[in-house]
């Protein structure tokens, strides 16, 4: 069963209750993200739920294991991760990793069922319950649990501190007893959240910016964050 979005919310209650969840380490070549810090394990284990975390799940992240043994974590290999009661993990199941699940098990990630029918089918096969964080409706009352905002607002902040890089020069004005320089001039299209975390880090790094948007909702946000509303 896939649990996703549809007209009509469905609400799903886990117990905390001898329910064991398992952190495996992310297989995706360059993908240095943890489905899990040592700080939201302690917040799980206050909650009830035993977890456990693959050895080196979040070294690439800076957090090594001894944080989450002392986090409250057990430590364990690859194969004892997916045969806890609730898997959860950021990319996609790999076909190897599906075979290692439990019949019946728990998955929570993103999934993109869309795109992976045939990973759905393989989970089907083994009566995998999938709860797809990508599926989750981008409403208020489901920001804190948006996986699709915070990966947009990073991507966003990276896009300038890349293009800072490539500029070759300061981003924002200088004054030296040689003469002074200009602030860069940056273009942000598109005001959403990838965007807005474009111009505030723009701004703050000195530069002028100016952005552009179709919508006329977002005019007011992107004045607040120092931007100047681009009309055509």
């Amino acid at each position: 069963m896939v649990l996703c979005a549809n007209a009509s919310p469905s609400y799903v209650v886990i117990s905390g209750d001898h329910m064991k969840i398992g952190i495996p380490r992310e297989v995706r070549a360059e993908d240095a993200r943890v489905a899990a810090t040592p700080e939201t394990v302690e917040r799980l284990i206050a909650l009830g739920f035993e977890v456990a975390v693959e050895r080196g799940a979040g070294t690439a992240a800076s957090f090594l294991d001894e944080m989450y043994e002392k986090a409250g974590a057990e430590l364990v290999e690859m194969a004892a991760i997916w045969s806890t009661d609730l898997v959860v993990k950021i990319n996609p199941p790999t076909d190897a990793e599906v075979a290692l699940m439990s019949e019946g098990g728990r998955l929570l990630g993103m999934i993109w069922p869309k795109q992976n029918e045939d990973l759905l089918e393989k989970l089907a096969a083994k009566k995998v319950t999938v709860l797809s964080l990508d599926c989750i409706p981008r409403i208020s009352r489901a920001q804190a649990m948006d996986v699709l905002s915070s990966m947009a607002a990073i991507a966003g902040y990276r896009a300038v501190v890349e293009a800072a890089g490539e500029f070759g020069r300061y981003m924002s004005q200088q004054f030296t007893a040689a003469g002074s320089t200009p602030p860069a001039n940056v273009l942000v299209i598109g005001a959403g959240v990838a965007g807005l975390a474009s111009i505030a880090t723009a701004t703050s790094m000195g530069s002028r910016v100016k952005a552009f948007d179709v919508r006329e909702a977002v005019q007011e946000e992107i004045q607040s964050l120092g931007g100047e509303v681009l009309y055509l």
